[in-house]
């Protein structure tokens, strides 16, 4: 029998699409349908999964199951559907404010129990659907309706989370560069585990051009590095900058200056186990180095889902348990007359 071959258009629904025009989560949905086509899981062998917030809207718009859950409880209602539906591919949506600050328990816990399912955090800093409180990714002394004279706080960053819960896969890309974001969005889908992509996405109405110092196209060759497993880490629109070491740490060069040779460019190892890299090169921010986008982490590791399955399996072919009945009447029993 012939393999089916799918089409942007097998994942789409049938609902109209009710977000602001311009808004950049238009592009991550385009951009997620067709990393769909090409990873060619059957729509009905995939979940969606999201809170609350504009881009929580995202599992309306797709040919799939979908489940538009609670504030901030996405990752645990992923989590739950992929333990008891392992063959599912699962996809989990959320935004910044959804993700890492009522959800923010849940989503570390999720990282670091590895469940494989595939987490898009949009990030545009803002609260969009409550119509522009500063969120958990705004930086210190950002002015929002929630804080007319500036946030007195520092900013949660994405990447510095994923580690810090010893995540095995981490990702970004910017909402207007979609075949970046396709590309991320398929090696997370085929990576087994707990897998990150932090989308920098605009919010038209309350937060314009907050991601323009590297998204922009005048800018985005100088202030952005796209790195790929095995390749230099080479950037700039002339292709002549690159990344070396600097003592424990990495600094940007240009080739042929100085004494630098291409030799001297580091080479992007996104599977090597230790993270110590991978971290400078996800917080590398666009300012005094070019900000990562692409696979910056993928390693292998146990998951949890396929743990609990296969301890379910081990503890049933041991102690000969065939049905729930035969479970609770294992142990002790007693007759009540």
């Amino acid at each position: 029998m012939e393999e089916k071959k799918y089409t942007q258009a097998d994942y789409k629904s049938d609902q109209p699409v009710r977000w602001c025009a311009g808004c950049g989560d238009h592009a991550v949905l385009n951009s997620l349908q067709k990393a769909m086509a090409t990873l060619g899981v059957a729509p009905e062998m995939t979940a969606v999964i999201s809170g609350i917030g504009c881009s929580s809207r995202l599992p309306y718009y797709m040919n799939s199951y979908g489940f538009h859950t609670i504030h901030g409880r996405a990752a645990a209602v992923a989590t739950g559907f992929k333990v008891a539906n392992p063959e599912m591919q699962v996809w989990q949506i959320s935004g910044d404010g959804d993700g890492l600050a009522i959800g923010g328990n849940h989503f570390i816990h999720a990282v670091r129990r590895n469940i494989d399912i595939n987490m898009l955090l949009l990030n545009n800093r803002i609260y969009g659907l409550t119509k522009g409180q500063y969120s958990p990714t705004s930086a210190r002394g950002f002015v929002s309706k929630s804080s007319p004279y500036g946030t007195t706080e520092d900013p949660f960053i994405p990447a510095e989370l994923v580690f810090g819960a010893r995540g095995n896969f981490f990702a970004r890309a910017i909402d207007v560069d979609l075949a970046t974001s396709q590309e991320v969005m398929v090696a997370a889908a085929r990576h087994k585990g707990a897998s990150v992509v932090e989308i920098l996405q605009n919010c038209m109405i309350f937060n314009n051009g907050i991601h323009a110092a590297v998204a922009d196209r005048e800018f985005r060759a100088d202030r952005t590095i796209h790195l790929r497993h095995g390749e230099k880490m080479i950037f700039g629109k002339d292709q002549n900058r690159g990344l070396v070491r600097d003592g424990f740490l990495v600094k940007a060069v240009t080739i042929g200056q100085d004494g630098w040779t291409i030799d001297d460019v580091l080479v992007h190892d996104a599977h090597t186990p230790s993270n110590f890299l991978h971290q400078q090169l996800a917080m590398m921010d666009g300012t005094e180095l070019p900000m990562a986008v692409g696979v910056i982490r993928d390693v292998e590791g146990l998951t949890y889902d396929a743990e609990v399955s296969r301890q379910v399996e081990e503890v049933r072919a041991r102690k000969g348990f065939d049905s729930l009945r035969s479970l609770l009447l294992a142990g002790d029993t007693w007759t009540v007359e």
